[in-house]
């Protein structure tokens, strides 16, 4: 296992994808799986930057883990602050075929796209924090 604690700032986020990509590449998972394992894993940091310890000065921190294992690698992003109310969120998200860029909702589709782009995604919140844990297999 290998942690990672930044602090809640946009900044620092590239020290997560440059973690994430250095962890992914020796478990031999594919160029594109490691890219679109980035993309989540910043929609997950946004996310907590944005919602976390929101209103604090106190230098709120993010919690991120990976917990490599044969099978592939699940990232856990942690963050202090209310909780996130992620199935309101991805039920009022409408499909996206169709639609002008202009008439898509603002928020929400960060977890429409981690979704998408890893093997399992769960989001749990309580009141003092929300954990987003994305997990993806390597492909043979």
């Amino acid at each position: 296992m290998i942690r990672l604690q930044i602090p809640s700032h946009a900044d620092y986020i590239d020290i997560v994808r440059v973690c994430l990509y250095g962890i992914a590449s020796k478990l031999n998972f594919s160029y594109e799986d490691i890219e679109d394992m980035k993309v989540a894993v910043s929609e997950a940091c946004t996310n907590a930057v944005l919602h976390g310890g929101s209103g604090k000065e106190d230098g709120s921190l993010i919690d991120v883990t990976f917990q490599p294992s044969e099978a592939g690698i699940t990232i856990i992003v942690k963050n202090d602050g209310p909780p996130f109310e992620h199935t309101e969120a991805g039920i009022s998200s409408p499909p996206l075929q169709g639609i002008e860029i202009s008439e898509l909702p603002v928020g929400g589709l960060g977890i429409y796209l981690m979704e998408a782009l890893m093997d399992e995604v769960l989001v749990q919140s309580n009141e003092s924090s929300t954990e987003v844990i994305l997990t993806k297999y390597v492909s043979e």
